[in-house]
């Protein structure tokens, strides 16, 4: 069903269960499993300020695919980087790329202020995918 399943992860707990269930259907379906972390920027000013290192963003993809590959299964990692604002588009584009069949991620639980001010990534995939895409809580 799925050959390739794009696991979007940010470093949050929901993430970590997200990437679980993602090295689980990965498994079942024989399917490759590509970890990506969009590494976010903030414009500011004209200025680009970076929230976290490559050095940090690539320490979190690292240690996801160690754990799935502990448990079985073809993983490899990816780090990207966007813009805040682009950061749905980013992964949309990446799934694109790679020919997966599948996105699976984490939602943070923004609160509903949060949602209705700058609205969740996760929102933004499931209503912009043409793909299916699991959100895992």
């Amino acid at each position: 069903m799925f050959d390739k399943i794009l696991l979007a992860v940010d470093g949050s707990e929901h993430s970590r269960k997200a990437a679980s269930v993602a090295g689980e259907i990965g498994r079942a379906f024989g399917a490759e499993v590509v970890v990506l972390h969009v590494r976010q920027d903030e414009l500011t000013w004209a200025i680009d300020v970076v929230l976290e290192t490559q050095e940090e963003a690539s320490e979190l993809v690292d240690a996801i695919v160690r754990e799935l590959k502990d448990v079985g299964g073809s993983v490899r990692g990816e780090v990207i980087h966007a813009p805040v604002a682009h950061t749905a588009r980013t992964i949309l584009d990446v799934a694109k790329e790679e020919g997966a069949g599948l996105i699976v991620m984490g939602t943070r639980g923004l609160s509903e202020w949060d949602r209705m001010l700058v609205g969740s990534v996760a929102h933004k995939i499931i209503h912009l995918a043409d793909l299916p895409v699991l959100i895992v809580r």
